[in-house]
């Protein structure tokens, strides 16, 4: 068969049955066949980034790889963003680009660009596949490489004439890469050694990473955290693997993290870190996080032990082996004193992150109603980056993993539209809200365009503040209140709702919140909501940059 047929034939022997792609001059041969394969969908997007976010985000809710699809030159480069994005969040994705034909390789052809060199730092693996009769095994080992070990960004650049070259579908039976081994055997003395570690702590703590969800091991962290009695915190991304209500869950630590969750972090004596990066937002300053605690860091990529921490017991492997091996050796304990200091600490802090209590219209307010109002869906929170993102972390009880989807590493405003694209692809039966800021969701909202196509019935909430709010409160806080650039005039987003052919709604006051929201649900389709919030709202807590957790100060008073 031709190289076309071969590339989808091995996406449906992967079991891939959707990709986020638009067409372009060297992947026509590749498009053109598309009507013969009729078990993959292809949504076409309206900016390749967009299918990178989408393919991202249908990742994190299915746990399935996502797959992205873009033309030669542009096409690539406009992925760039998405792939950095899936890399720094450990997101099994693959990201195909077509290129100019063999011949013209390294000739400044039309729409050529060097895609393996410029995604080389970007990914986990990279592929230039010159002959037809390498893209089945190409593609078996790309997604056993994205898939496998810590998950990540893996992409394969395809020459034009190699789609129309034939050659036999030749799928790999086993895949055997040298140099990519996947070490299923347990380190049964470093196991030994964190037990002993977490037996002998008279003030553990718990800090669950983005792992605890990519492993889908959460039961398997409430079981480790109820034996030993030991209180836990989570990552921004790390957020849902315990249930808000659960007794041992203290929120969410880092730089806009719990008071009580960053001091409880700061004042432990046994950490034990578990599929975590161990990075600056959730941390603070390294040296002073809690430069007197033993550290038992848990991961399954060996290259971030010691990266920014060092570790008394580093532990490589896989949460869902490791975790039922520690529980098994560790004592049942009773850690009582030390978590009354805590829940003293979070009475005695609890208005650090309340929501206020004005006649204005908050975005605390505005997430916080949208999570009341939706407890009996299936809710999914899909957010862009900024004051809202930390607003939505901290108010909408996120309490179910893969429930919240937002961009962690890169930080990548633009983000929020395209995501919630790929989330409610990803869970057609969840009620899909996506939380806008109203500079991100300029970037993308192109995509309002594919959503309306495919019939999908996100709600988006923007709010509207007029600001970059995020970089207002930097410049309003420690540049001197010079506010440069970050004064938005703003589009009538009912009149883009329009456009699309979206209902749109706006909400002024706080009276209106309820009712917009209820609205919104009971329409069988996207929604756009533009709430016109505060413009000088700040988020609180906050650990100011370059200071340690337990710097964290609760208003501007204490700057």
């Amino acid at each position: 068969m031709i190289g076309a047929d071969i590339v989808l034939e091995s996406l449906k022997k992967a079991k891939i049955d959707t990709l986020f792609g638009y067409p372009g001059g060297v992947v026509l041969p590749l498009y053109d066949r598309f009507p013969f394969h009729k078990e993959i969908k292809h949504i076409l997007v309206r900016h390749e980034q967009a299918a990178g976010h989408a393919a991202d985000a249908y990742a994190r809710v299915s746990g399935k790889i996502g797959v992205a699809l873009a033309t030669s030159g542009p096409g690539a480069t406009n992925l760039v963003t998405a792939v950095q994005n899936a890399m720094m969040d450990s997101i099994p994705t693959l990201f195909i680009t077509g290129n100019v034909a063999r011949n013209l390789i390294g000739k400044d052809g039309f729409q050529e660009a060097d895609a393996t060199g410029i995604f080389m730092p970007t990914v986990k693996h990279n592929y230039l596949v010159t002959h037809a009769s390498d893209l089945a095994p190409t593609f078996a080992e790309a997604i056993h490489i994205a898939t496998t070990g810590r998950p990540g960004p893996v992409h394969i650049d395809i020459p034009k004439d190699v789609f129309l070259e034939e050659a036999e579908f030749n799928w790999p039976k086993e895949i055997n890469l040298r140099g990519y081994k996947i070490d299923k055997n347990l380190n049964t003395d470093a196991i030994s050694e964190a037990s002993n570690l977490i037996n002998q702590s008279e003030k553990p703590i718990i800090f669950a990473g983005h792992g605890i969800i990519i492993s889908n091991t959460h039961k398997l962290l409430q079981k480790l955290a109820e034996k030993a009695d030991i209180p836990v915190i989570t990552t921004l991304l790390g957020i849902g693997s315990m249930p808000t209500s659960h007794e041992l869950h203290y929120g969410w630590m880092g730089m806009h993290g719990s008071y009580y969750a960053n001091h409880a972090a700061s004042s432990a004596d046994t950490i034990i870190a578990l599929g975590m990066r161990m990075d600056d937002r959730a941390l603070g300053r390294f040296a002073d996080l809690n430069p007197n605690a033993k550290i038992v860091h848990i991961d399954i990529d060996p290259a971030e032990h010691d990266k920014n921490l060092k570790a008394t017991v580093p532990v490589v492997g896989n949460l869902s082996d490791i975790l039922p091996a520690i529980t098994n050796e560790i004592d049942e304990t009773n850690h009582a004193e030390w978590i009354n200091w805590i829940n003293d600490l979070k009475k005695n802090h609890s208005d650090s992150m309340s929501i206020p209590d004005t006649s204005e219209l908050s975005v605390q307010f505005v997430v916080n109603q949208i999570a009341k109002e939706n407890k009996k869906n299936k809710l999914v929170v899909v957010t862009g980056v900024g004051q809202h993102q930390m607003w939505a972390a901290q108010h909408m009880d996120i309490s179910e993993p893969r429930q919240l989807v937002t961009s962690g590493g890169l930080g990548t405003m633009g983000f929020e539209v395209p995501a919630a694209l790929g989330a409610q692809v990803a869970d057609p039966k969840s009620t899909v809200w996506s939380i806008c800021g109203d500079g991100g969701f300029q970037m993308t909202f192109q995509e309002l365009a594919t959503i309306v196509d495919e019939k999908l019935p996100i709600k988006f909430a923007i709010m509207n503040n007029g600001f970059l709010g995020m970089v207002r409160q930097w410049q309003e806080l420690f540049y001197q209140q010079n506010l440069v650039d970050v004064n938005m005039s703003q589009p009538d987003f009912l009149k883009i709702a329009e456009a699309y052919g979206i209902q749109g709604i706006e909400v002024t006051k706080k009276d209106q919140v309820i009712e917009a929201i209820q609205k919104a649900n009971s329409i069988n389709g996207p929604v756009l909501i533009d709430f016109r919030v505060e413009t000088d709202g700040n988020v609180w807590p906050m650990v100011p940059a370059g200071a340690a957790l337990n710097e964290t100060v609760e208003s501007a008073k204490e700057l």
